[in-house]
């Protein structure tokens, strides 16, 4: 298959390379299906490329990338709707972007939602964005080494 990215230009996409988010993303529920794709040599933030609309494009961190062990609850039917049966095939991610205002060293630099992270089984090639509604998670910040 082949996309017309915004950032990347004309993408080739194989079958096996596209995760599939039954629902969308909110916002965006048309778009279901995506591609990680990412620079020569980047490899930290990768971009959730849309297949179904090419002008959607998400930059994406894992947790772990960022220095956070993030850990949150995933209903039966969220693990359903991603087919996953087995914790080793999840993978997460949070959406990331340059902050808008740089007025002060608090709001300087890239920003994480950590509260509507991305859920991918790895083994299905499913994913779905989580919405947490409440801290009701562990975060924990490590040093970076």
């Amino acid at each position: 298959m082949k996309i017309e990215s915004p950032v990347f230009g004309a993408l080739e996409i194989s079958a096996d390379k596209i995760i599939e988010f039954p629902g969308g993303l909110p916002g965006f529920e048309e778009c279901t299906k995506f591609t990680l794709v990412h620079e020569e040599g980047a490899t930290k933030i990768l971009l959730l490329q849309s297949v179904d609309d090419p002008q959607v494009v998400f930059s994406v961190a894992g947790a772990d990338t960022l220095g956070v062990n993030y850990e949150f609850p995933i209903s039966d039917d969220e693990a359903a709707r991603i087919e996953l049966n087995a914790p080793e095939d999840a993978a997460v991610a949070v959406i990331v972007h340059r902050a808008e205002r740089q007025d002060s060293p608090a709001t300087a630099g890239m920003q994480a939602n950590f509260m509507a992270p991305l859920v991918f089984n790895t083994r299905s090639r499913k994913g779905m964005q989580k919405i947490i509604n409440r801290l009701g998670c562990d975060v924990t910040l490590r040093a970076r080494e």
